[in-house]
Formats: structure tokens, C-alpha cells, sequence
């Protein structure tokens, strides 16, 4: 049988500016957000859409991405915090035991699942006043893309981590700097790169059926097939990761997160296949609502 030495994964904080340091979490969420306000620039001129619209969707985006994951994670997974340290739900420091600046540690994308539509639906009605299918169809490109960052963020920071591996297995890397409550240091899924890859790849499919095909003109298919193969890449690697804070639902051996998807992975079937009642023609798609 073939032995393999398992790989390990033990990066600095960050990148050292003098007395700052950027850390790798942070420039991960730049890129994302970056990369995203340029991808849907240049969506917008496919479709001939004015490129003022690209900045307040941004502005949405960014908002609902941060509030939504973090009201998500401390409500799924860390609702103690709400009496603990309130303050820290909101804003990107620790009260307790010292104030102390700490970012937005603790996202969870089922939260920003909830809020993102919201905000969408408002940018969609009040701002570019278009059909909201039509901005959702465009939206979750880059999200994909994103996804991708956020999850390479997660790894260079060791968190989000897979459940013990054999250490012969081609996939086991050791976390040396993983937090204490994921429980005894041993080579681990790197589940991390394993939704990152999954991400990627769905932003490659959205991104040509968007660009090469008919299906931008049936609003809400995109928009369906991305919640669908999201939730579907996040439900799948679930299986191989350590919980994530306190769990509250477990059903059938189904985690949180899992139980989670499930709702949004139906959602995106219903959009799918109800889409071709939605068909519109590109004069349409072009102008505004």
C-alpha cells in the first residue's frame, strides 16, 4: 500500500508593512470584492447598462455581505455572544476581556444568503429599476468568484477546518496554528481548498453560460442554478468539516449547515424551473424596467 507524508500548513499572519500587517483574511476579502466590482463593470457593458449602476450595487453588496454573514454566524453558531460582548456582534472589535480591534471574525454565508437578497431587491427596485431576476442572474458571477477568496482566506488563517484525516491519504495537511476548540493537532481535510476549487468551478460554468449562451435572457436560471450548485458544494463538503460553534440543529445526522443549504438548494431548483415563463428579449434585457 502506498504511504503519503501528509503536508503541513503553517503560514505568518500576514503580509509585514513596517508596524502593519496586512493580513492574508483581509487582502483575500479585497480581492473578492475588488475583482467583483471589476467583473460586474464589464457585465455591464455587455449587457449595455450604464456603469453607474456597477458602484451602488457594490456599496449593497458589501454591506449586506459583511452585516448579513456576521449577524449569521452569531446567531447559528455563537448566539451567546449577544449577552457576552454585544457590541462585538456589530462592530469589528472585542470588548471583553480588553478593547481590542479584531475585524469581522466569524462570517457564516448562510447569513449573508438572507440579507444579500434584500439588499439586492432594493438596489433592483429603487436604484437601477430592473426587473430583481435580472440583477440576481448577474450578481451571483461574482459571488462565486468571491467564495473562492473568502475560503482561501479561511485556509491561510486555519480555520474552517476538515475533520481528521488518515495520514495516508493524498489530502491530509496539519494545521499547526488551528484554534483550540477544533481539539487535538492531527493532519486534517483541507475543506477549505475543497470549496474554494468547488467555487471556482461554478464561477467558470456562470461565466460562459452567461457569456456564450441564451440563458441570461431567462431570468432567474442563472440566479437558480447558482443557489442550487452553492449549496449543493457546501452541503457535500460538510460531511468532512469540524463543527462550527455551537450547533443547534441536528437532524438525521445532518449538521447546521447542512440542514441550512437545504431550503436554498430547493430555491434555486424552483428558479430554475420556472424560468421559461420569464423569458425576455435582448431589446428588453438592455433597457431599463
Amino acid at each position: 500500500m502506498l504511504t503519503f507524508l501528509y503536508s503541513t500548513w503553517d503560514p505568518s499572519t500576514g503580509i509585514h508593512l513596517g508596524p502593519i500587517t496586512l493580513h492574508y483574511y483581509s487582502l483575500m476579502f479585497i480581492l473578492a470584492f475588488g475583482l467583483g466590482y471589476v467583473l460586474m463593470t464589464k457585465i455591464y457593458r455587455i449587457d449595455h447598462v450604464n456603469e453607474k449602476y456597477v458602484e451602488p450595487l457594490f456599496t449593497l453588496t458589501l454591506i449586506g455581505t459583511i452585516f448579513g454573514a456576521r449577524l449569521g454566524h452569531v446567531i447559528f453558531y455563537q448566539p451567546e455572544l449577544f449577552q457576552q460582548d454585544f457590541w462585538s456582534v456589530f462592530l469589528p472589535i472585542r470588548t471583553k476581556p480588553e478593547l481590542e480591534f479584531t475585524g469581522f471574525a466569524g462570517l457564516a454565508s448562510h447569513g449573508a444568503a438572507i440579507v444579500l437578497p434584500l439588499t439586492t431587491l432594493y438596489y433592483s427596485l429603487k436604484i437601477i429599476k430592473k426587473n430583481p431576476l435580472w440583477v440576481f442572474d448577474r450578481v451571483g458571477i461574482p459571488i462565486a468568484l468571491a467564495g473562492l477568496f473568502i475560503r482561501m482566506g479561511n485556509f491561510f488563517n486555519s480555520e474552517i477546518i476538515g475533520k481528521p484525516a488518515p495520514d495516508n491519504s493524498p489530502f491530509a495537511i496539519l494545521f499547526p496554528q488551528q484554534s483550540p476548540e477544533y481539539g487535538a493537532i492531527v493532519p486534517r481535510y483541507p475543506t477549505q481548498l475543497f470549496e474554494a476549487g468547488g467555487y471556482f468551478l461554478l464561477f467558470v460554468l456562470l461565466w460562459v453560460l452567461y457569456r456564450y449562451t441564451k440563458k441570461k435572457f431567462q431570468l432567474g436560471w442563472l440566479f437558480g442554478l447558482f443557489f442550487f450548485l452553492l449549496w449543493s458544494i457546501r452541503f457535500f463538503v460538510e460531511f468532512l468539516k469540524e463543527p462550527q460553534g455551537d450547533e443547534f440543529i441536528h437532524i438525521a445526522g445532518l449538521n447546521t449547515g447542512q440542514i441550512l443549504s437545504i431550503p436554498l438548494i430547493i430555491m434555486g431548483l424552483v428558479f430554475m424551473l420556472t424560468s421559461k415563463s420569464r423569458m425576455i428579449t435582448e431589446e428588453e434585457n438592455a433597457k431599463p424596467d
